[in-house]
């Protein structure tokens, strides 16, 4: 079983900055796919950012382009969110995600496309 710890969650103003992490010890971290995903309640959860672990392509919702990094450390198995710009509209629960390696695929920023979910951390941007 596939463990994914979060952890750098909290609460900002309006244009601060917030750095979140995912540590995945045991994932076959070089041949797949990772991401972060937010949801709010009431609302579906939606792709953020993704990564290909292979070759680091990277894929970003539209709302967070010019404003989020996701970037890796594959030394340290450990997936990463760099936020910047934060709006309350960013205000949600943060998820890592890792793909499980089927043959499925819905895209990149597809929650269906992932398995292997962590527990989240909140991530509240207040204006």
């Amino acid at each position: 079983q596939v463990q994914l710890v979060e952890s750098g969650g909290g609460s900002v103003q309006a244009g601060g900055s917030l750095r979140l992490s995912c540590a995945a010890p045991g994932y076959t971290y070089s041949t797949n796919f990772m991401g972060w995903f937010r949801q709010t309640p009431g609302k579906e959860r939606e792709g953020v950012a993704t990564i290909s672990t292979s070759d680091g392509t990277t894929y970003y919702a539209d709302s967070v382009k010019g404003r989020f990094t996701i970037s890796q450390d594959s030394a340290k198995n450990t997936l990463y969110l760099q936020m910047n710009s934060l709006k309350p509209e960013d205000t949600a629960m943060y998820y890592c995600a890792a793909r499980v390696p089927t043959p499925t695929w819905f895209g990149p920023l597809s929650p269906r496309s992932f398995g292997y979910w962590g527990q989240g951390t909140q991530v509240t941007v207040s204006s």
